[in-house]
């Protein structure tokens, strides 16, 4: 408002003479500092929304009693129990996960019925409610996948799905014949369909035409009558209202009981006497209460509030329960079912721009239909991944090979559609030290769908120049794998993987850097079945609470002998009553099924594993193969035993350290304790060792988008007739 729409223009776009980066910009643009000019539009919000503020309380605001201390974060819609004096709805606020609530709203406890392992983000997931029986109807699969239909008994918590990948949503229970009507979303038409009792298969009753979409839909308790809100293309939101005999016999015929051309209603539905629809929308600029009479065909306020009510619920004649807005979630109230006119409008700020800058009316999109698609097309005809391969990148590189430095070039392929892809890297040690035959250095990936092939050829790697753990080594290896997935019901995921490889030439073991091998060639095989069903609450930094497994067999072929092993492991968490604090228990066990007892029949483990600079795992001490402590592949046995217990505590977020080019996001501690036990049936060569340990992650953010970690551990190990041994870790993750 202050400066104009034009001079935020010049701020973002980009020409020659534009500064490079968006600080300095700013500062050149407006003359004044980015920093010092945040702190005036701080006060100049305060003193914005004051006036709004003032303008509320001209009249009256809506009382109102809370009916719960906890906010509720991100709610659904709610249904009332008025024999038990509940309310239920889902909810999914920090330090919990989503779950469905019972509230006293006497006593404002709540219990938990079941959790929803999958919500949405705003309204976490969409409920109906069969009063008759107890149960809730809820979706799952709330985000990013096809949801599915589920019923819970409020009382013992037993849920059952009742539908799977059926795309339906808004639900609603018509308690006249005990159905269920939802919205289903298909191919980017909205339809209406309707579940009937026992709810083994539905029907569509009505698919709306493009470009309109249904929401927030109702049956009135005698089950006569549908309301929802409808959009249009052009934005305009009806209120409408349809039989519900008339669309079972497949009659598309509606009713506009109220046009909402510049705001958009929302979660209206039945008094208990079907004689009125409650619901939200900002017609004032504020989220209040109106009510729609269908009687006298009028649209009446009911609330004036200051910072919102949302989803009400008519429980009686004189009172309403709603959800309040506050800046950590919804808490839910209960205000007078009342109306009123004393209702003041607020002022928008981009109202105010518009008023004061009309230049802005100008700054739309077009129409899409104005479009020539016909003459954006390139070619037409079967589309091939390999032959549309393309040179995507190219550029120098320096790596890491032993203890030298090469330099090279990288070289990225793709295709437009991202199919396939194929990185090579070329580099060149510039040592005499270096024999002749390892001054070259290869290393390629091809990925096609499931399948990826790789090969080298002395291969060296750029993250070897910072740290412990190297990955380059002398020889060549070619190596294809393929991976699937078995199931992918989020949270849930059960994925495979097949693989086989061929070596020769290394002086090192491909997995272990430390272990020291002459064989000239050798092969190795494998396969894992990886299973994962892990959740995480908002406002969480990593997983929080599940369980994960891993099935693998990891063998060698060398010297005509062939040396099968197996392992497994097992993960499982649980979150603590403190916010954002968890224990994870951390099991693992193998044995190798050789007879011979050399390089290839022995797992090896040790330490972190994590360079100084890094692009792995940051939080390596929880593989199976680390053990903080000692030296990376020290411990070394034909089988073994491991568990680890771990504590996360919660993450301290950090709101302002640093400036716009760097600062710090989060820092998160952990703390954890390993034993492990290799040759558990050879008592003279059984190991048995101990550690303890810590990481701390500090979440950096450079040039204001790219985010890395830096990490710093420290372990100690213990081992039986041995001294103490300890470790330090300091780890810089880039760009993740």
């Amino acid at each position: 408002v202050h400066y104009g729409p034009e001079k935020l223009i010049e701020w973002v776009k980009r020409d020659e003479e534009s500064c490079r980066y968006f600080s300095s910009q700013f500062e050149k643009v407006f003359g004044v500092g980015l920093d010092e000019e945040w702190a005036r539009w701080i006060e100049f919000e305060h003193e914005w929304q004051q006036t709004n503020l003032d303008s509320i309380r001209q009249y009256p605001t809506t009382p109102f009693r809370e009916l719960c201390q906890q906010p509720l974060g991100s709610v659904s819609r709610q249904f009332y129990n008025p024999e038990a004096r509940e309310l239920y709805a889902a909810v999914n606020y920090p330090g919990e996960f989503a779950h469905i609530a019972a509230i006293d709203i006497d006593s404002g406890s709540m219990r938990k019925i079941c959790e929803i392992p999958t919500p949405a983000l705003y309204y976490v997931a969409s409920l109906a409610y069969d009063d008759s029986t107890g149960t809730l109807f809820f979706t799952t699969d709330n985000s990013r996948s096809w949801r599915d239909i589920n019923r819970v008994d409020i009382e013992t918590g037993k849920v059952q799905k009742v539908l799977q990948n059926v795309r339906t949503g808004d639900l609603v229970f018509n308690r006249a014949d005990r159905s269920l009507w939802g919205l289903q979303h298909d191919n980017g038409y909205t339809n209406l369909v309707r579940f009937p009792e026992p709810y083994n298969d539905g029907y569509r009753l009505l698919t709306l035409e493009y470009g309109e979409d249904m929401f927030d839909i109702d049956i009135s308790p005698d089950g006569r009558f549908l309301s929802g809100s409808l959009t249009k293309i052009d934005g305009s939101v009806r209120l409408i209202l349809m039989g519900v005999e008339s669309l079972e016999n497949l009659d598309p015929a509606y009713e506009v009981l109220w046009e909402f051309p510049d705001n958009v209603s929302a979660n209206f539905v039945f008094s208990q006497d079907g004689r009125y629809l409650y619901g939200t929308s900002y017609i004032t600029g504020t989220s209040n209460i109106f009510r729609y009479d269908l009687e006298q065909q009028i649209m009446e306020g009911v609330s004036n509030c200051e910072s919102g009510f949302y989803r009400p619920l008519p429980i009686s004649p004189d009172s309403i329960i709603t959800f309040r807005y506050t800046g950590d979630g919804m808490v839910p109230i209960m205000i007078p079912n009342e109306t009123t006119d004393d209702i003041c409008a607020v002022r928008y700020l981009g109202q105010a721009v518009y008023d004061e800058h009309p230049i802005v009316k100008d700054w739309m999109l077009g129409s899409p239909l104005k479009i020539d698609v016909d003459s954006a097309v390139v070619s037409r005809g079967d589309y091939s991944p390999q032959k549309s391969l393309r040179l995507s990148s190219a550029y120098p590189i320096i790596e890491g090979y032993k203890h030298y430095t090469a330099v090279g070039v990288r070289l990225n392929f793709i295709d437009p559609v991202l199919m396939n892809s194929l990185d090579v890297a070329l580099s060149f040690t510039p040592a005499i030290e270096v024999p002749s035959g390892e001054l070259a250095h290869f290393r390629a990936a091809y990925r096609y769908l499931y399948w990826k092939i790789k090969g080298s050829y002395n291969k060296a790697d750029f993250y070897d120049l910072f740290g412990p753990t190297k990955t380059s080594r002398k020889g060549y290896s070619l190596e294809i794998d393929y991976t699937n997935w078995i199931m992918t019901e989020r949270p849930t995921s059960l994925e495979y993987t097949i693989y086989a490889a061929g070596h020769g030439g290394l002086e090192r073991l491909p997995d272990y850097q430390n272990i020291i091998t002459d064989v000239g060639e050798f092969f190795t095989v494998g396969a894992e079945l990886n299973y994962q069903r892990l959740r995480r609450t908002i406002g969480s930094v990593e997983h929080e609470k599940g369980l994960a497994w891993t099935i693998a067999t990891d063998d060698y072929i060398a010297k005509s002998t062939f040396y099968p092993r197996v392992y497994a492991n097992l993960d499982y968490g649980f979150l603590l009553p403190i916010d954002h604090t968890s224990i994870w228990l951390r099991i693992s066990a193998g044995n190798s099924f050789s007879n011979k007892d050399d390089q290839f029949s022995k797992f090896y483990f040790g330490g972190f594993g994590n360079n100084w600079i890094d692009h792995a795992t940051v939080n390596r001490y929880r593989e199976f193969y680390s053990f903080p402590g000692v030296e990376l592949n020290e411990i070394g046995g034909k089988n073994y035993g491991k568990a680890m217990l771990e504590l996360t505590l919660p993450p301290i977020r950090f709101r302002r350290i640093g400036i716009p080019t760097f600062y710090l996001n989060w820092m998160r501690f952990a703390l954890f304790s390993s034993v492990i036990a290799t040759d558990l049936n050879d008592g003279q060569k059984r190991r048995k060792l101990v550690n303890l340990g810590a990481q701390m992650n500090l979440k950096v953010v450079f040039f204001s988008s790219l985010e890395s970690t830096f990490s710093f551990g420290y372990a100690a190990a213990a081992e039986e007739d041995r001294g103490p041994t300890e470790e330090w870790m300091i780890s810089l993750k880039i760009l993740r």
